[in-house]
């Protein structure tokens, strides 16, 4: 999905209402920030391993490092978007309180209410204008204006939302694996064993272990594994580097480690894996 990377020199792109060429099971690492819109059809996608299906007026907000993967698509989806450099977006974004990029994490697709679907294809009307005027001194301050005016109240209208799930509350140990899933988010592209994750949240490996088997009937070490493979097999499927690079990317000791780890869990190696795809 080409619309999901920018191009090279530019700080954002736009399109309002467009067919997609989906790559089936094409994983990718998303390096910038983008807002999509869907238009028609459906799709189903995985980001950062939690399947999602998008209808018509489904909007996704995903942020620079999501894993994003299209397992399939109906031939008239359609999306408007808009998809920013990760140094917009942290400038944009500078106001806003950490907690609520974890509740992005956790929540990055709603489906909008139709009273607010012109307000967003208004945007993306104005952005693709702007994105045109090539002569236009102001042009990215001008973007960044209105795509902090549109995040802002993103966050007013989830905060209701966030508040919500806030207020009906979780036991200590959903608390622990919601924070041990965050780690894992941070840290897996270099720490792979329980006992870092249970030393970030001063707790024993065996106490870890046994509130994630209790929430999510998977074993801590197997959650942490699913998330290191999904990094590999986007780092192999859309980028150049090579096995090596990707080995040393992910502090793995050597290639071999890194080879013989892979295919453990899937099955192929590394380079198989890539030539597949």
């Amino acid at each position: 999905m080409e619309i999901l990377s920018l191009p090279e020199n530019e700080p954002f792109i736009t399109g309002i209402e467009e067919s997609i060429d989906i790559c089936s099971n094409q994983i990718m690492k998303l390096a910038d920030a983008s807002i999509f819109h869907c238009r028609s059809g459906k799709a189903h996608i995985e980001i950062d391993l939690q399947a999602y299906e998008v209808t018509e007026n489904t909007q996704l907000l995903l942020l620079p490092g999501s894993i994003f993967n299209c397992t399939c698509a109906s031939h008239d989806f359609t999306v408007s978007y808009i998809v920013f450099s990760d140094t917009l977006f942290r400038e944009i974004t500078s106001r806003l309180d950490p907690s609520f990029f974890h509740f992005l994490k956790e929540h990055p697709c709603i489906v909008i209410p139709e009273e607010r679907v012109k307000p967003f294809i208004g945007l993306s009307l104005v952005m693709k204008d702007l994105y045109e005027d090539r002569d236009n001194s102001f042009r990215i301050q001008i973007f960044k204006n209105f795509i902090q005016n549109f995040i802002l109240d993103f966050y007013d209208k989830t905060q209701h939302l966030f508040l919500q799930k806030k207020t009906e509350g979780i036991n200590r140990q959903e608390e622990i694996f919601k924070r041990f899933i965050q780690l894992i988010h941070k840290h897996c592209t270099t720490q792979r064993e329980v006992s870092f994750y249970a030393a970030e949240l001063f707790i024993t490996p065996r106490y870890l272990s046994t509130i994630v088997q209790n929430v999510s009937g998977n074993t801590a070490k197997s959650i942490i594994d699913r998330h290191v493979i999904l990094e590999i097999k986007a780092l192999l499927q859309s980028t150049s580097l090579s096995i090596q690079e990707i080995s040393n990317r992910l502090s793995f000791p050597d290639q071999s480690f890194f080879g013989r780890y892979f295919k453990k869990h899937t099955g192929k190696s590394p380079l198989q894996y890539r030539n597949q795809s």
